[in-house]
């Protein structure tokens, strides 16, 4: 059971690594297209929405990886 378990929680933290890195790579791509005047505010919108959605799904991993401590 405990290789179960190890084997679940390395594949969360990679999955958590991809999730960070996308979070990152949307952060970027939204401040290039803050500083152009043409951009099509409706694209930033959604890359802000998913940019939102990808930091919802990193807090559940993260709390997910916590260890459950019965005290």
């Amino acid at each position: 059971m405990t290789a179960t378990i190890e084997i679940s929680t390395f594949g969360k933290r990679g999955r958590l690594k991809e999730l960070r890195v996308a979070h990152r790579d949307l952060d970027i791509t939204i401040s290039k297209l803050a500083n152009n005047p043409e951009v099509d505010q409706l694209r930033v919108k959604r890359l802000k929405k998913r940019k939102l959605v990808l930091k919802d799904m990193i807090i559940h991993l993260e709390s997910e990886l916590i260890p459950n401590l019965n005290a």
